[in-house]
Protein backbone atom coordinates (compact mmCIF):
# COMPACT_ATOMS: atom_id res chain seq x y z
CA UNK A 1 0.00 0.00 0.00
CA UNK A 2 1.55 3.27 -1.05
CA UNK A 3 0.36 4.81 2.61
CA UNK A 4 3.11 2.98 4.22
CA UNK A 5 6.27 4.98 4.11
CA UNK A 6 9.73 2.54 4.96
CA UNK A 7 11.94 4.62 7.17
CA UNK A 8 15.47 3.43 9.32
CA UNK A 9 13.22 3.61 12.19
CA UNK A 10 10.71 0.87 10.92
CA UNK A 11 7.54 1.57 8.64
CA UNK A 12 5.28 4.83 9.16
CA UNK A 13 1.55 4.52 8.06
CA UNK A 14 0.01 8.18 7.35
CA UNK A 15 -3.01 6.93 5.91
CA UNK A 16 -5.93 4.06 7.53
CA UNK A 17 -4.71 0.37 6.49
CA UNK A 18 -8.23 0.59 4.17
CA UNK A 19 -7.29 3.69 2.24
CA UNK A 20 -7.44 3.40 -1.54
CA UNK A 21 -4.52 5.62 -3.33
CA UNK A 22 -3.33 6.11 -6.76
CA UNK A 23 -0.55 8.03 -7.70
CA UNK A 24 1.51 9.92 -11.01
CA UNK A 25 1.02 7.84 -14.34
CA UNK A 26 -1.65 5.67 -12.30
CA UNK A 27 -4.05 8.25 -11.16
CA UNK A 28 -3.72 10.73 -14.62
CA UNK A 29 -4.61 7.47 -16.21
CA UNK A 30 -7.52 6.69 -14.25
CA UNK A 31 -8.79 10.17 -14.54
CA UNK A 32 -8.46 10.83 -18.09
CA UNK A 33 -10.36 7.36 -19.17
CA UNK A 34 -13.13 8.22 -16.74
CA UNK A 35 -13.56 11.38 -18.67
CA UNK A 36 -13.35 10.35 -21.97
CA UNK A 37 -15.79 7.67 -20.99
CA UNK A 38 -18.20 10.54 -20.19
CA UNK A 39 -17.46 12.26 -23.32
CA UNK A 40 -18.34 9.51 -25.18
CA UNK A 41 -21.10 8.84 -23.86
CA UNK A 42 -22.62 11.80 -25.19
CA UNK A 43 -21.09 12.20 -28.47
CA UNK A 44 -23.24 10.40 -30.57
CA UNK A 45 -25.56 12.82 -29.65
CA UNK A 46 -24.08 16.06 -31.19
CA UNK A 47 -25.11 17.94 -34.23
CA UNK A 48 -28.39 17.55 -36.28
CA UNK A 49 -28.52 13.79 -37.42
CA UNK A 50 -27.11 13.25 -33.25
CA UNK A 51 -29.31 10.33 -31.57
CA UNK A 52 -30.99 10.32 -28.45
CA UNK A 53 -30.56 8.50 -25.19
CA UNK A 54 -33.31 6.40 -23.42
CA UNK A 55 -32.69 7.23 -19.30
CA UNK A 56 -34.24 5.04 -16.87
CA UNK A 57 -33.98 6.16 -12.87
CA UNK A 58 -34.55 4.10 -10.19
CA UNK A 59 -38.40 4.18 -10.23
CA UNK A 60 -38.30 2.99 -13.50
CA UNK A 61 -39.29 6.82 -15.24
CA UNK A 62 -37.85 7.34 -19.05
CA UNK A 63 -36.35 10.16 -19.97
CA UNK A 64 -35.98 10.09 -24.34
CA UNK A 65 -33.83 13.15 -24.50
CA UNK A 66 -30.52 14.66 -26.87
CA UNK A 67 -29.59 17.16 -24.58
CA UNK A 68 -26.19 17.01 -22.96
CA UNK A 69 -26.90 18.76 -19.98
CA UNK A 70 -30.16 16.28 -18.84
CA UNK A 71 -28.24 13.22 -19.96
CA UNK A 72 -25.70 13.86 -17.60
CA UNK A 73 -27.86 15.07 -14.55
CA UNK A 74 -29.92 11.97 -14.93
CA UNK A 75 -27.05 9.40 -14.78
CA UNK A 76 -25.65 8.72 -11.71
CA UNK A 77 -21.91 9.00 -12.30
CA UNK A 78 -20.25 7.86 -9.53
CA UNK A 79 -16.05 8.58 -10.96
CA UNK A 80 -14.56 11.91 -9.08
CA UNK A 81 -13.08 13.15 -12.47
CA UNK A 82 -16.40 12.19 -14.88
CA UNK A 83 -18.17 14.40 -12.25
CA UNK A 84 -15.95 17.27 -13.35
CA UNK A 85 -17.20 16.50 -16.80
CA UNK A 86 -20.80 16.58 -15.42
CA UNK A 87 -20.10 19.65 -13.83
CA UNK A 88 -19.17 21.47 -17.40
CA UNK A 89 -22.24 20.64 -18.88
CA UNK A 90 -23.94 21.81 -16.13
CA UNK A 91 -22.01 25.21 -15.88
CA UNK A 92 -22.64 25.84 -19.86
CA UNK A 93 -26.25 25.16 -19.13
CA UNK A 94 -26.70 27.81 -16.56
CA UNK A 95 -25.13 30.75 -17.83
CA UNK A 96 -25.77 29.56 -21.98
CA UNK A 97 -28.09 27.20 -22.19
CA UNK A 98 -26.98 25.65 -25.44
CA UNK A 99 -23.75 24.31 -26.38
CA UNK A 100 -23.74 21.65 -23.15
CA UNK A 101 -22.64 18.43 -25.78
CA UNK A 102 -19.94 20.21 -27.35
CA UNK A 103 -18.13 21.57 -24.04
CA UNK A 104 -18.32 17.87 -22.47
CA UNK A 105 -17.20 16.45 -26.35
CA UNK A 106 -14.27 18.92 -26.75
CA UNK A 107 -12.97 18.69 -22.99
CA UNK A 108 -12.81 14.40 -23.90
CA UNK A 109 -10.96 15.71 -26.87
CA UNK A 110 -8.34 17.65 -25.03
CA UNK A 111 -7.92 15.36 -22.06
CA UNK A 112 -7.31 12.25 -25.12
CA UNK A 113 -4.78 14.53 -27.08
CA UNK A 114 -3.26 15.52 -23.09
CA UNK A 115 -2.73 11.42 -22.79
CA UNK A 116 -1.06 11.21 -26.48
CA UNK A 117 1.85 13.63 -24.85
CA UNK A 118 1.55 12.16 -21.45
CA UNK A 119 2.99 9.20 -23.58
CA UNK A 120 5.55 10.85 -24.87
CA UNK A 121 6.72 11.83 -21.25
CA UNK A 122 5.08 15.80 -21.66
CA UNK A 123 5.45 17.29 -18.28
CA UNK A 124 1.38 17.28 -17.27
CA UNK A 125 2.47 21.37 -16.45
CA UNK A 126 3.61 21.90 -20.11
CA UNK A 127 0.69 20.89 -21.52
CA UNK A 128 -1.70 22.92 -19.29
CA UNK A 129 0.04 26.17 -20.07
CA UNK A 130 0.18 25.47 -23.25
CA UNK A 131 -3.81 24.54 -23.31
CA UNK A 132 -4.14 27.70 -21.39
CA UNK A 133 -2.21 29.82 -23.85
CA UNK A 134 -4.14 28.01 -26.93
CA UNK A 135 -7.43 28.81 -24.94
CA UNK A 136 -6.69 33.12 -24.56
CA UNK A 137 -5.52 32.86 -28.17
CA UNK A 138 -8.31 30.95 -29.18
CA UNK A 139 -11.09 33.25 -27.91
CA UNK A 140 -9.03 36.30 -29.29
CA UNK A 141 -9.59 34.56 -32.66
CA UNK A 142 -13.00 34.13 -32.03
CA UNK A 143 -14.06 37.60 -30.93
CA UNK A 144 -12.16 38.71 -34.47
CA UNK A 145 -14.38 35.83 -36.33
CA UNK A 146 -17.52 37.03 -34.63
CA UNK A 147 -19.96 39.72 -36.34
CA UNK A 148 -22.11 42.52 -34.35
CA UNK A 149 -25.89 42.10 -35.18
CA UNK A 150 -29.03 44.13 -34.12
CA UNK A 151 -29.55 42.76 -31.19
CA UNK A 152 -33.44 43.94 -31.99
CA UNK A 153 -33.61 42.27 -35.45
CA UNK A 154 -36.14 40.13 -35.62
CA UNK A 155 -34.58 38.02 -38.67
CA UNK A 156 -31.79 37.21 -36.59
CA UNK A 157 -32.89 35.99 -33.37
CA UNK A 158 -35.64 33.76 -35.65
CA UNK A 159 -32.17 32.06 -37.33
CA UNK A 160 -30.44 31.99 -33.88
CA UNK A 161 -33.33 30.05 -32.38
CA UNK A 162 -34.40 27.87 -35.60
CA UNK A 163 -30.42 26.93 -35.47
CA UNK A 164 -30.73 26.18 -31.63
CA UNK A 165 -33.60 23.55 -32.48
CA UNK A 166 -32.03 21.87 -35.45
CA UNK A 167 -30.63 19.20 -33.69
CA UNK A 168 -33.69 18.93 -31.33
CA UNK A 169 -36.98 16.86 -31.44
CA UNK A 170 -38.59 19.93 -32.63
CA UNK A 171 -36.56 20.65 -35.59
CA UNK A 172 -39.79 20.00 -37.59
CA UNK A 173 -41.48 22.76 -36.21
CA UNK A 174 -39.12 24.93 -35.60
CA UNK A 175 -40.27 27.76 -38.06
CA UNK A 176 -43.50 27.87 -35.93
CA UNK A 177 -41.61 27.95 -32.63
CA UNK A 178 -38.91 30.14 -33.46
CA UNK A 179 -41.61 33.14 -33.94
CA UNK A 180 -42.94 32.23 -30.31
CA UNK A 181 -39.36 32.41 -28.79
CA UNK A 182 -38.32 35.32 -30.45
CA UNK A 183 -41.67 36.91 -29.33
CA UNK A 184 -41.76 36.18 -26.17
CA UNK A 185 -38.02 37.00 -25.04
CA UNK A 186 -38.60 40.34 -27.06
CA UNK A 187 -41.61 40.92 -24.58
CA UNK A 188 -39.64 40.53 -21.90
CA UNK A 189 -36.53 42.65 -22.66
CA UNK A 190 -35.12 45.35 -20.42
CA UNK A 191 -33.52 48.44 -21.41
CA UNK A 192 -30.21 49.14 -19.03
CA UNK A 193 -28.47 51.93 -20.31
CA UNK A 194 -26.52 50.53 -23.43
CA UNK A 195 -27.25 46.85 -23.29
CA UNK A 196 -30.35 45.03 -22.40
CA UNK A 197 -31.25 42.59 -20.32
CA UNK A 198 -33.16 39.64 -20.32
CA UNK A 199 -34.96 37.73 -16.97
CA UNK A 200 -35.90 34.55 -18.28
CA UNK A 201 -37.72 34.38 -14.97
CA UNK A 202 -40.72 36.20 -16.51
CA UNK A 203 -41.57 33.96 -18.88
CA UNK A 204 -43.86 31.26 -17.80
CA UNK A 205 -43.64 27.64 -18.95
CA UNK A 206 -46.61 25.48 -18.54
CA UNK A 207 -46.91 22.46 -20.16
CA UNK A 208 -49.51 19.57 -20.95
CA UNK A 209 -49.47 16.85 -22.84
CA UNK A 210 -52.10 15.84 -25.77
CA UNK A 211 -52.92 17.83 -28.67
CA UNK A 212 -49.62 18.40 -31.55
CA UNK A 213 -46.44 20.79 -30.97
CA UNK A 214 -47.89 22.73 -33.34
CA UNK A 215 -50.48 23.77 -30.29
CA UNK A 216 -48.04 25.68 -28.35
CA UNK A 217 -48.83 29.11 -28.13
CA UNK A 218 -47.96 32.13 -26.35
CA UNK A 219 -50.24 33.86 -24.02
CA UNK A 220 -49.73 37.78 -23.74
CA UNK A 221 -50.55 37.13 -20.05
CA UNK A 222 -50.04 34.35 -17.43
CA UNK A 223 -51.70 30.94 -17.36
CA UNK A 224 -52.32 29.61 -13.58
CA UNK A 225 -52.90 25.83 -13.38
CA UNK A 226 -55.92 26.61 -10.94
CA UNK A 227 -59.25 26.23 -11.34
CA UNK A 228 -62.45 28.68 -10.05
CA UNK A 229 -62.90 27.88 -6.41
CA UNK A 230 -66.40 28.13 -6.42
CA UNK A 231 -69.15 26.63 -9.11
CA UNK A 232 -71.39 29.88 -8.54
CA UNK A 233 -68.81 32.19 -10.10
CA UNK A 234 -68.44 33.38 -13.32
CA UNK A 235 -66.14 31.78 -15.77
CA UNK A 236 -65.09 34.29 -17.88
CA UNK A 237 -64.88 38.25 -16.97
CA UNK A 238 -64.44 40.62 -20.01
CA UNK A 239 -62.11 43.87 -19.39
CA UNK A 240 -60.80 42.66 -15.77
CA UNK A 241 -59.76 44.41 -13.10
CA UNK A 242 -57.72 41.93 -10.89
CA UNK A 243 -56.75 42.08 -7.25
CA UNK A 244 -54.24 40.81 -6.26
CA UNK A 245 -53.66 39.65 -2.59
CA UNK A 246 -50.96 37.78 -0.21
CA UNK A 247 -53.38 37.65 2.69
CA UNK A 248 -55.77 34.83 3.50
CA UNK A 249 -59.65 36.14 3.42
CA UNK A 250 -59.84 33.45 6.75
CA UNK A 251 -60.77 34.14 10.35
CA UNK A 252 -57.37 34.20 11.82
CA UNK A 253 -56.64 31.50 14.41
CA UNK A 254 -55.70 33.33 17.82
CA UNK A 255 -51.80 32.61 18.49
CA UNK A 256 -52.34 31.79 21.94
CA UNK A 257 -55.00 29.11 22.91
CA UNK A 258 -58.17 30.66 23.87
CA UNK A 259 -61.41 29.17 25.33
CA UNK A 260 -64.17 31.48 24.94
CA UNK A 261 -67.07 30.41 27.59
CA UNK A 262 -71.17 30.67 25.97
CA UNK A 263 -73.39 30.55 28.49
CA UNK A 264 -76.33 31.73 26.33
CA UNK A 265 -77.44 30.29 22.96
CA UNK A 266 -77.62 33.62 21.30
CA UNK A 267 -74.53 34.40 22.41
CA UNK A 268 -73.76 31.13 19.92
CA UNK A 269 -75.85 32.75 16.97
CA UNK A 270 -74.44 36.58 17.53
CA UNK A 271 -70.56 35.13 17.44
CA UNK A 272 -70.88 33.10 14.62
CA UNK A 273 -73.12 36.06 12.93
CA UNK A 274 -69.64 38.00 13.51
CA UNK A 275 -67.55 36.08 11.80
CA UNK A 276 -69.97 35.86 9.01
CA UNK A 277 -69.69 39.67 8.93
CA UNK A 278 -66.10 40.02 8.73
CA UNK A 279 -65.58 37.76 6.03
CA UNK A 280 -68.83 39.77 4.29
CA UNK A 281 -66.51 42.79 4.73
CA UNK A 282 -63.63 41.77 3.29
CA UNK A 283 -65.34 40.94 0.25
CA UNK A 284 -67.44 44.17 0.27
CA UNK A 285 -63.90 46.05 0.45
CA UNK A 286 -62.88 44.16 -3.04
CA UNK A 287 -66.03 44.34 -4.56
CA UNK A 288 -65.84 48.48 -3.59
CA UNK A 289 -62.58 49.26 -5.17
CA UNK A 290 -63.87 47.94 -8.20
CA UNK A 291 -62.58 44.48 -9.13
CA UNK A 292 -64.10 41.48 -10.54
CA UNK A 293 -60.88 39.07 -10.31
CA UNK A 294 -59.47 38.06 -7.24
CA UNK A 295 -55.88 36.08 -6.97
CA UNK A 296 -55.03 35.03 -3.35
CA UNK A 297 -51.97 33.69 -2.62
CA UNK A 298 -53.43 31.77 0.47
CA UNK A 299 -56.71 30.50 1.27
CA UNK A 300 -60.22 31.68 0.62
CA UNK A 301 -62.71 30.64 3.36
CA UNK A 302 -66.00 28.86 2.23
CA UNK A 303 -68.80 31.48 3.40
CA UNK A 304 -65.85 34.45 1.67
CA UNK A 305 -66.53 32.19 -1.58
CA UNK A 306 -70.16 32.29 -1.16
CA UNK A 307 -70.09 36.19 -0.73
CA UNK A 308 -67.87 36.30 -3.71
CA UNK A 309 -69.87 34.10 -5.94
CA UNK A 310 -72.96 36.81 -5.18
CA UNK A 311 -71.00 39.81 -6.00
CA UNK A 312 -69.92 37.72 -9.06
CA UNK A 313 -66.19 37.95 -8.89
CA UNK A 314 -63.99 35.51 -10.35
CA UNK A 315 -61.64 34.26 -7.25
CA UNK A 316 -58.51 31.81 -7.57
CA UNK A 317 -57.00 31.03 -4.18
CA UNK A 318 -53.19 29.21 -3.25
CA UNK A 319 -51.44 30.62 -5.92
CA UNK A 320 -47.54 30.61 -5.85
CA UNK A 321 -45.28 33.31 -4.97
CA UNK A 322 -43.42 33.21 -8.44
CA UNK A 323 -46.93 33.38 -10.21
CA UNK A 324 -48.00 36.30 -8.08
CA UNK A 325 -45.09 38.08 -9.00
CA UNK A 326 -45.10 37.38 -12.71
CA UNK A 327 -48.99 38.56 -12.66
CA UNK A 328 -47.87 42.21 -10.78
CA UNK A 329 -45.59 42.28 -13.89
CA UNK A 330 -47.79 40.90 -16.43
CA UNK A 331 -51.07 43.01 -15.80
CA UNK A 332 -49.60 46.23 -13.70
CA UNK A 333 -51.28 45.50 -10.51
CA UNK A 334 -49.65 45.29 -7.15
CA UNK A 335 -49.44 42.56 -4.68
CA UNK A 336 -51.47 43.68 -1.29
CA UNK A 337 -50.52 42.25 1.89
CA UNK A 338 -53.52 44.26 3.78
CA UNK A 339 -56.74 44.23 2.46
CA UNK A 340 -57.64 47.40 4.79
CA UNK A 341 -54.92 49.10 2.76
CA UNK A 342 -55.97 48.12 -0.77
CA UNK A 343 -57.19 50.50 -3.58
CA UNK A 344 -58.40 50.59 -6.77
CA UNK A 345 -54.61 51.94 -7.93
CA UNK A 346 -53.43 48.18 -6.97
CA UNK A 347 -55.47 46.39 -9.00
CA UNK A 348 -53.89 45.28 -12.21
CA UNK A 349 -56.17 45.08 -15.91
CA UNK A 350 -56.65 42.69 -18.35
CA UNK A 351 -58.78 41.70 -22.03
CA UNK A 352 -60.29 38.90 -19.98
CA UNK A 353 -59.82 36.30 -17.68
CA UNK A 354 -61.72 32.98 -18.33
CA UNK A 355 -61.35 29.63 -16.93
CA UNK A 356 -61.11 26.93 -20.18
CA UNK A 357 -60.41 23.30 -20.23
CA UNK A 358 -56.90 22.28 -21.27
CA UNK A 359 -57.50 17.95 -21.71
CA UNK A 360 -58.79 16.90 -18.15
CA UNK A 361 -57.90 19.84 -16.12
CA UNK A 362 -59.72 23.07 -15.39
CA UNK A 363 -56.89 26.17 -15.77
CA UNK A 364 -57.14 29.90 -15.69
CA UNK A 365 -56.33 32.44 -18.33
CA UNK A 366 -55.37 35.89 -17.69
CA UNK A 367 -55.04 37.55 -21.26
CA UNK A 368 -54.75 40.56 -23.44
CA UNK A 369 -52.38 42.34 -20.94
CA UNK A 370 -51.61 45.67 -22.50
CA UNK A 371 -48.15 45.76 -22.66
CA UNK A 372 -46.77 42.67 -20.14
CA UNK A 373 -43.61 42.36 -18.89
CA UNK A 374 -44.56 38.56 -18.19
CA UNK A 375 -45.92 35.99 -20.32
CA UNK A 376 -46.63 32.69 -20.49
CA UNK A 377 -45.35 29.94 -23.28
CA UNK A 378 -48.27 27.11 -23.17
CA UNK A 379 -46.02 24.18 -24.49
CA UNK A 380 -48.15 20.51 -25.87
CA UNK A 381 -47.07 17.67 -27.41
CA UNK A 382 -48.60 14.19 -27.92
CA UNK A 383 -47.28 12.44 -24.39
CA UNK A 384 -45.62 13.33 -21.47
CA UNK A 385 -42.46 12.64 -23.12
CA UNK A 386 -42.37 15.01 -26.43
CA UNK A 387 -44.18 17.83 -23.94
CA UNK A 388 -40.97 17.63 -21.62
CA UNK A 389 -38.28 17.22 -24.79
CA UNK A 390 -39.93 19.85 -25.82
CA UNK A 391 -39.59 21.95 -22.59
CA UNK A 392 -36.01 21.51 -22.64
CA UNK A 393 -35.43 22.57 -26.21
CA UNK A 394 -37.55 25.83 -25.84
CA UNK A 395 -35.25 26.70 -22.69
CA UNK A 396 -32.47 26.04 -25.01
CA UNK A 397 -33.84 27.99 -28.03
CA UNK A 398 -34.62 30.70 -25.23
CA UNK A 399 -31.06 31.05 -23.69
CA UNK A 400 -29.44 30.94 -26.92
CA UNK A 401 -31.56 34.18 -28.12
CA UNK A 402 -31.48 35.97 -24.73
CA UNK A 403 -27.48 35.48 -25.46
CA UNK A 404 -27.65 37.55 -28.48
CA UNK A 405 -29.86 40.10 -27.46
CA UNK A 406 -27.48 40.76 -24.43
CA UNK A 407 -24.77 40.44 -26.45
CA UNK A 408 -25.27 40.92 -30.14
CA UNK A 409 -22.15 39.20 -31.75
CA UNK A 410 -22.74 35.74 -33.90
CA UNK A 411 -20.79 33.35 -35.82
CA UNK A 412 -21.96 30.36 -38.24
CA UNK A 413 -22.29 26.79 -36.79
CA UNK A 414 -21.82 23.14 -37.73
CA UNK A 415 -18.17 23.32 -37.11
CA UNK A 416 -16.94 26.69 -38.82
CA UNK A 417 -15.61 28.45 -36.07
CA UNK A 418 -14.07 25.57 -34.22
CA UNK A 419 -12.32 24.48 -37.90
CA UNK A 420 -11.49 27.89 -38.23
CA UNK A 421 -9.53 28.36 -35.11
CA UNK A 422 -7.89 24.98 -35.02
CA UNK A 423 -6.38 26.03 -38.64
CA UNK A 424 -4.79 29.30 -37.07
CA UNK A 425 -3.67 27.73 -34.09
CA UNK A 426 -1.91 25.36 -35.78
CA UNK A 427 -0.29 28.88 -37.49
CA UNK A 428 0.37 30.41 -34.42
CA UNK A 429 2.11 26.97 -32.41
CA UNK A 430 4.69 27.34 -34.73
CA UNK A 431 5.65 30.52 -32.91
CA UNK A 432 7.41 28.80 -30.12
CA UNK A 433 10.05 27.05 -29.15
CA UNK A 434 9.87 24.78 -26.35
CA UNK A 435 7.59 21.80 -26.20
CA UNK A 436 4.40 24.30 -25.64
CA UNK A 437 4.16 24.14 -28.97
CA UNK A 438 3.10 20.27 -29.32
CA UNK A 439 0.60 21.49 -26.44
CA UNK A 440 -1.17 24.39 -28.66
CA UNK A 441 -1.14 21.88 -31.82
CA UNK A 442 -3.24 19.38 -29.86
CA UNK A 443 -5.23 21.70 -29.00
CA UNK A 444 -5.94 22.53 -31.97
CA UNK A 445 -6.58 18.92 -33.01
CA UNK A 446 -8.89 18.54 -29.98
CA UNK A 447 -11.41 21.69 -31.50
CA UNK A 448 -11.36 19.65 -35.02
CA UNK A 449 -13.72 16.88 -32.55
CA UNK A 450 -16.84 19.05 -33.24
CA UNK A 451 -16.91 19.32 -36.75
CA UNK A 452 -15.78 15.54 -37.01
CA UNK A 453 -18.45 14.46 -34.81
CA UNK A 454 -21.30 16.33 -36.65
CA UNK A 455 -19.69 14.80 -39.77
CA UNK A 456 -19.42 11.06 -38.17
CA UNK A 457 -23.30 11.24 -36.79
CA UNK A 458 -24.92 12.60 -40.00
CA UNK A 459 -23.26 9.33 -41.94
CA UNK A 460 -20.44 11.10 -43.70
CA UNK A 461 -17.15 9.83 -44.52
CA UNK A 462 -14.86 11.38 -41.67
CA UNK A 463 -12.03 11.11 -42.69
CA UNK A 464 -12.39 12.77 -46.81
CA UNK A 465 -14.96 15.31 -44.79
CA UNK A 466 -12.08 16.73 -42.52
CA UNK A 467 -9.27 17.14 -45.62
CA UNK A 468 -12.08 18.82 -47.98
CA UNK A 469 -12.85 21.19 -45.21
CA UNK A 470 -9.45 22.16 -44.17
CA UNK A 471 -8.89 22.59 -47.58
CA UNK A 472 -12.11 24.74 -47.82
CA UNK A 473 -10.57 26.70 -44.46
CA UNK A 474 -7.02 27.32 -46.08
CA UNK A 475 -8.31 29.31 -48.98
CA UNK A 476 -10.23 31.63 -46.28
CA UNK A 477 -13.51 30.75 -46.63
CA UNK A 478 -14.27 30.99 -42.35
CA UNK A 479 -17.52 29.98 -42.83
CA UNK A 480 -17.35 26.81 -44.14
CA UNK A 481 -18.86 23.96 -41.98
CA UNK A 482 -20.69 20.97 -41.73
CA UNK A 483 -23.76 20.70 -43.44
CA UNK A 484 -24.83 17.48 -41.30
CA UNK A 485 -29.22 17.78 -43.29
CA UNK A 486 -27.20 17.33 -46.32
CA UNK A 487 -24.68 15.84 -45.71
CA UNK A 488 -22.19 17.42 -47.82
CA UNK A 489 -19.43 21.02 -46.58
CA UNK A 490 -21.49 23.91 -47.10
CA UNK A 491 -21.01 27.37 -46.11
CA UNK A 492 -22.59 27.90 -43.09
CA UNK A 493 -23.94 31.58 -43.03
CA UNK A 494 -26.01 31.30 -46.39
CA UNK A 495 -27.93 27.82 -44.58
CA UNK A 496 -28.75 30.65 -41.96
CA UNK A 497 -26.98 28.16 -39.55
CA UNK A 498 -25.70 30.85 -36.95
CA UNK A 499 -24.81 30.82 -32.75
CA UNK A 500 -23.90 33.32 -30.55
CA UNK A 501 -20.41 33.84 -30.19
CA UNK A 502 -21.17 33.45 -25.88
CA UNK A 503 -21.61 29.94 -26.26
CA UNK A 504 -18.80 29.21 -28.03
CA UNK A 505 -16.65 31.28 -25.65
CA UNK A 506 -18.44 29.38 -22.93
CA UNK A 507 -17.59 26.22 -24.12
CA UNK A 508 -14.13 27.15 -25.05
CA UNK A 509 -13.60 28.49 -21.15
CA UNK A 510 -15.09 25.25 -19.14
CA UNK A 511 -13.64 22.60 -21.18
CA UNK A 512 -10.24 24.11 -21.07
CA UNK A 513 -10.74 24.69 -17.21
CA UNK A 514 -11.75 21.19 -16.43
CA UNK A 515 -9.46 19.35 -18.77
CA UNK A 516 -6.44 21.43 -16.98
CA UNK A 517 -7.80 20.77 -13.52
CA UNK A 518 -8.30 16.75 -14.29
CA UNK A 519 -4.25 16.84 -15.84
CA UNK A 520 -3.14 18.53 -12.54
CA UNK A 521 -4.23 15.37 -10.35
CA UNK A 522 -1.42 13.16 -9.96
CA UNK A 523 -2.90 11.61 -6.21
CA UNK A 524 -5.87 10.25 -5.84
CA UNK A 525 -7.11 8.75 -2.25
CA UNK A 526 -10.14 7.61 -1.19
CA UNK A 527 -10.77 6.68 2.29
CA UNK A 528 -12.64 3.60 2.98
CA UNK A 529 -16.24 4.10 3.30
CA UNK A 530 -16.11 6.98 0.43
CA UNK A 531 -18.62 6.41 -2.55
CA UNK A 532 -17.10 5.09 -5.45
CA UNK A 533 -14.16 4.85 -4.23
CA UNK A 534 -11.00 6.64 -6.27
CA UNK A 535 -11.69 3.66 -9.02
CA UNK A 536 -9.39 0.72 -8.11
CA UNK A 537 -8.04 -0.85 -11.11
CA UNK A 538 -8.86 -1.03 -14.40
CA UNK A 539 -11.96 1.39 -15.65
CA UNK A 540 -12.93 3.73 -13.39
CA UNK A 541 -16.59 2.90 -11.98
CA UNK A 542 -19.13 4.53 -13.26
CA UNK A 543 -22.96 5.09 -12.75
Amino acid sequence: MASIQQTPQGPVLVLKESALQQKGRDAQKNNIAAAKLVAELVRTSLGPRGMDKMLVDSLGDVTITNDGATILKEIDVQHPAAKMMVEISKAVDNEVGDGTTSSVVFGGALLAKAEELLDKDVHATVIIEGYQAAAEKALSLLSELAKTVDPHEREILLKISKTSMESKLISEDSDMLSKLVVDAILQVVEKQGESNKVDLDNIKVEKKAGGSIRSTSLIKGIVLDKEVVHSGMPTKIEKAKIALVNSALEIEKTEMSAEIRITDPTQMQMFLEEENRMLKAMVDKIHEIGANVLICQKGIDDIAQHYLAKQGILAVRRVKESDMTKLAKATGGRISTNLDDITSKDLGSAEHVEQRKVETDKWVFIEGCKNPRAITLLLRGGSQRVVDEVDRSMHDALMVVKDVIENPAIVAGGGAPEEFLAFHLKDWADRFEGREQLAIKKYAEALEIIPLTIAENAGMDPINTMVTLRAKQSQGRKWTGIDARNTRIADMFTLDIIEPVTVKEQIIKSATEAACMILRIDDVIASSGAKGGGGGHGHPPMG
